[in-house]
Formats: C-alpha cells, structure tokens, sequence
C-alpha cells in the first residue's frame, strides 16, 4: 500500500552556513563598523542570539540574516523572532528560536486537512512528530501532497518516503 511521511525538518548545517555568512557580511560592511554586531547560534537550544548597537542597526541584521536564509533555501516559516531587547549598555537583543518537528495541534490540522479532501482511501495517522499517510492509488497521494502544499501552516512542511 503506497505511503508518504510528513515532516518539518530544518537543515542544521545550512543554517549554520547562513549564520556564518552573514557573520561574514555584517564584518566587512562598512554600515556595521563599530557597533559590535553579533550573531550567536546555540545548537543545542536551537536559538540564534542577535546583538548590535541600536534597533535600526538590529533590523539590518536580521535583514541580512534572513536573506542569508532565503539563499541557503532555509524556510523563514521555520525562524521564530522574538522581540527586540533592551541589553546592557544600550544595546538591544533579539533571540530567534528554531522550530522543527509537528506538534500535535498541527498534525491534528494536518489530519482535518486531509479528511476535508475526501479522497477515497486516504488514511493518516500521528506518530510521534511526523504524519504518515497511506493510500490505495499513488495519483491519490500525489493529490494530497499537492493540496497540504497549497494550504498554509505556520511550518514548513517535506514530504518524505514516498513508497508504492
């Protein structure tokens, strides 16, 4: 019986390649001379810290971080930006999450969204952080996939293990 999985991944090293690219930007160009710009990423907490000197040098730096982002093929939907800070010494501090994974509430919406299609045959279950779906026909999966791609959730949503 074919079946696919949905999931919401996030490609660390690419976004690590992003934060180092704009790490490199923000140093050589001359709009961020001495206001100390800094763009941390913690791996673990899957957070990026950004620091500058005042907020409108923060929201070039998360401009540059974003289109860092965009050309690493990184989804903006999976950033998370959190309000801008009042740091030490004037300074002001945007922490950023990283989300990855479907939560329940989405993988219920996932569900609802897929039931709403009534497509004969389809079945999806919820295991764990991702949404198996299965079918009789493969063109009705490709269906599915299609119409999960026009609908809009809050994550990025690829479809993977696609097997007949």
């Amino acid at each position: 019986m074919p079946s696919f999985d949905v999931v919401s991944e996030i490609d660390m090293q690419e976004v690590r390649n992003a934060v180092d690219q704009a790490w490199r930007e923000i140093v050589n160009r001359f709009d961020f001379k001495n206001t100390n710009s800094t763009i941390e990423l913690d791996d673990k907490s899957m957070t990026i810290t950004l620091e500058s000197a005042s907020q409108d040098r923060m929201f070039a730096l998360r401009q540059v971080l974003e289109e860092k982002f965009v050309k690493r093929k990184v989804s903006l939907k999976a950033v998370n930006f959190g309000d801008i800070e009042d740091a030490a010494g004037g300074r002001a501090r945007l922490v950023a999450g990283l989300e990855a994974g479907i939560s329940r509430e989405l993988a219920k919406q996932i569900n609802v969204a897929i039931k709403d299609l009534k497509i004969k045959g389809i079945q999806s279950s919820t295991q764990g952080d991702q949404v198996r779906v299965n079918g009789k026909k493969r063109d009705a999966l490709q269906g599915v996939i299609a119409a999960l791609k026009a609908e809009d959730f809050e994550l990025p949503l690829q479809f993977q293990n696609f097997r007949d």
